[in-house]
């Protein structure tokens, strides 16, 4: 079996779809690789086709603010990734052949982490992995099993940025999953 260092070489030189030719740096993601939270956004936004990383820009630092909030860290306890690992041009929403292109990145992603939670950040990662007919804005802080792994969508901090009213929601989503974790007396 593949280890996540071995993936990583692969998303770097993947010409899969028609992404690769416009990206800077493919984004494979990081965080924790023992991680128990996975957190999947859409795709790499400016800011992440330059530096290689996920969440680095405006909403990255939101996210960072957020995550600190409820005792969370991309250094230490989650993994940060996206659902398609090279940026879809003007920030636009992956296309379905991009993400099928893609998929398996983020599926082996998940086999080797095994995280117990991914949180969906937005529709597009909530429509991939949770139901293409979730609604973010009604749906939002569930918790949802599948395959043994419970799945939450949130709020995309890009969207909070965008719409603040909802940075209450959102954090208080987190907490959710805080307050899950010490139910269950475990650590983050």
């Amino acid at each position: 079996m593949q280890n996540l260092e071995q993936i990583k070489e692969q998303v770097l030189s993947c010409a899969a779809c028609k992404l690769a030719a416009t990206r800077t740096n493919p984004v494979f993601g990081a965080g924790d690789v023992n991680a128990r939270i996975l957190f999947v956004g859409e795709g790499p936004g400016e800011q992440e086709d330059l530096s290689g990383e996920p969440f680095v820009g405006r909403a990255g630092k939101l996210l960072d603010k957020m995550l600190d909030a409820v005792g969370l860290s991309r250094n230490e306890n989650v993994f940060i990734t996206n659902i398609v690992k090279c940026r879809p041009p003007g920030n636009r929403d992956p296309q379905p052949d991009e993400v099928s292109a893609c998929i398996g990145y983020l599926k082996r992603q998940i086999e080797l982490i095994n995280p117990e939670y991914i949180v969906c950040l937005g529709r597009v990662a909530a429509h991939c992995l949770i139901d293409p007919d979730f609604r973010v804005t009604k749906q939002h802080g569930q918790f949802i099993e599948k395959d043994g792994i419970l799945y939450m969508g949130t709020f995309h901090p890009a969207a909070l940025l965008r719409n603040p009213a909802q940075k209450v929601d959102a954090l208080d989503d987190l907490c959710k999953l805080r307050d899950r974790l010490q139910d269950n007396n475990t650590t983050l």
